[in-house]
Parts: C-alpha cells; sequence; structure tokens
C-alpha cells in the first residue's frame, strides 16, 4: 500500500526519491486514528486529535521536497501535529527541532515517538509564531499550519542560503519558498494552491 501511494506521488510529480522513500518507509497508519487506519495510504487529509488534521500525503512529500533537506541540516517545523510529517524529516536525516501548541497533541505525539524510536532533537509545546531563537538559525523551516501571513520571527531565524517553506493565506493558502540571499533579502517562489488548518498565534 505504501508503494502503491508512492507511485501516486510520483504520477502527481514528486520526484525525490530521498522523499518517496521516506512515504515507503513509515508505517502511516500509526499516526492515525484506529477508524481512519483503512484509509491510511490513500492521498487524503484526516482528522486528529485537538481538532487537527494529519495531512494529505501529497503535501507532506511536496513540503519536503521544496525543502531540498540534506543530512544532518537542521530542519525548524512548525505543528508538530500527528508526527508524520516530522517522521518523514527523521528519515531524510535531518536534525528536527519541532514545536506543537495544542497541549492534547503535544503529549499524544510525544509519547508516539518514544514508541516508534522516532528521535526529533527537541520537541516544544510552544507557539511556531516565535519560532525557536536559542537553536537559531536554522538550514530550513517547514509549517505544516495556513498563516495569515510570514511571521518575521521565522525569517529571522533562517540562515542565509536556508529555505522556509509556508502555506501563506487565510482561507486558501498558497504553497511558498523564501530562499534567504543575505541579512535583508529574501528569494520569494509561489507553488499553487492548498488547505491546511489555521497556525495559531498566541496573543498573551
Amino acid at each position: 500500500m505504501r508503494n502503491k501511494l508512492a507511485e501516486t506521488l510520483v504520477a502527481k510529480g514528486i520526484s525525490n526519491n530521498n522523499v518517496l522513500n521516506a512515504i515507503r518507509t513509515i508505517p502511516r497508519h500509526l499516526f492515525m486514528d484506529s477508524s481512519f487506519e483503512g484509509h491510511a495510504y490513500q492521498d487524503k487529509a484526516f482528522p486528529i486529535a485537538a481538532d487537527q488534521t494529519i495531512s494529505q500525503p501529497y503535501t507532506v512529500a511536496f513540503q519536503s521536497q521544496l525543502l531540498e533537506v540534506k543530512p544532518e541540516q537542521k530542519i525548524l517545523e512548525i505543528g508538530t501535529g500527528s508526527g508524520y510529517q516530522t517522521a518523514v524529516l527523521l528519515l531524510l536525516k535531518a536534525r528536527v527541532y519541532t514545536i506543537e501548541r495544542q497541549l492534547e497533541l503535544f503529549k499524544k505525539t510525544k509519547i508516539f515517538f518514544g514508541k516508534m524510536g522516532y528521535r526529533p532533537k527537541k520537541m516544544i509545546f510552544g507557539d511556531g509564531y516565535k519560532g525557536l531563537p536559542d537553536q537559531a538559525p536554522y538550514d530550513g523551516i517547514i509549517v505544516t499550519a495556513g498563516a495569515p501571513e510570514v511571521p518575521k520571527a521565522l525569517m529571522s531565524q533562517l540562515k542565509i542560503g536556508g529555505r522556509l517553506v509556508i502555506p501563506v493565506g487565510s482561507d486558501e493558502q498558497i504553497m511558498t519558498l523564501f530562499v534567504r540571499k543575505s541579512e535583508k533579502e529574501f528569494e520569494k517562489t509561489e507553488y499553487g494552491s492548498f488547505r491546511f488548518v489555521p497556525l495559531l498565534e498566541d496573543k498573551n
């Protein structure tokens, strides 16, 4: 089923072999509610705890491909969610720092990672809008929720040459890649519309 899913993603334009191998390797059904297990290898998003979703495999693969992860790169993930995207990044041999702001999901996924042997460098309960400045700068930052605007903190925590992959917009999002060219200059490329749960900011 995982191989078939990978074939579906190839047909949709995913070409990065490392990303496809991660999709073939990771048991996605374990990241989902047992009632959805039969649907785990369809290219669809499904509900998880705390009114969140596990992203569509194509979206995970597309964002991962845009990030162009190389082994040992330091990657910040905003929105741990079910942990499926985190697992893909770990299989790409990244050093992953991941932030989740839904406490129920944070606790559940942290326990799950322990059972499965997935070991991000750090898993934090906190506000993704702020990023994680004490570990910056990052080779890549991936945001797995729809941001009405691009958080300035995330831009500032990117290395020169680093890549930020973020869906930008309110109701529907445009997948956007920023590559940091210098201290003040970013190259921006847009890649069509996607739909994500909203990125929530802690207003306190």
